[in-house]
């Protein structure tokens, strides 16, 4: 049985590493990228472990094995993460339900991921719910950012409620899609 909960231990946050690791596109074919997805961002474990201890990341757990996780990130972070900048600089700037995101406290997904042994079997939707029940008498919006070439995860994303924002391009580096995610209705 899948266990979901906040990450707690150098264990959890170790095993995350790990499970990113193997899901970079470096450690993946452009096959298996293309069809079963793929994580961009490359934490090391100082500044995972400092971003969980503002907001602790979502992880599933069959035993003592990962299952999955979500990464839980404040806006503070943004500066931090190369590939995030251009994301980050763009949110003040963007709104939602014609809001804008500097007045509403929104939080940002930092980054999703299901091993494979365990894909198709609602992990994501999983570690999503925990992350978002968790934020939810926080923030009022949770917000990421995708790669367009990444399609499984942007079904996904769609698939539990996340609603396109905007997309845009950083010249050779990536195609985006920022989606948010209302927290409302979950507190």
């Amino acid at each position: 049985m899948i266990h979901y909960g906040p990450a707690h231990t150098d264990d959890d946050l170790h095993a995350i590493l790990a499970l990113q690791q193997a899901n970079l596109p470096k450690a993946i074919s452009a096959g298996e990228a293309r069809e079963q997805g793929f994580v961009t961002v490359e934490h090391d474990f100082p500044l995972l472990r400092e971003m969980n201890d503002l907001f602790p990341h979502a992880i599933a757990r069959e035993g003592t094995e990962l299952a999955g996780y979500a990464l839980a990130m404040m806006p503070s972070f943004g500066d931090r993460i190369p590939v995030l900048r251009a994301m980050c600089e763009r949110l003040d700037r963007l709104s939602w339900a014609g809001v804008p995101l500097s007045e509403l406290r929104y939080g940002i997904m930092g980054q999703v991921c299901v091993a494979k042994p365990y894909r198709g079997q609602g992990v994501f939707a999983g570690v999503y719910e925990d992350l978002g029940r968790r934020m939810a008498p926080h923030f009022d919006l949770l917000v990421t950012e995708i790669a367009t070439r990444n399609t499984r995860s942007l079904r996904a994303h769609e698939k539990i409620g996340f609603v396109e924002m905007e997309r845009f391009s950083e010249p050779g580096v990536e195609d985006w899609v920022i989606v948010g995610w209302p927290l409302a209705d979950r507190r």
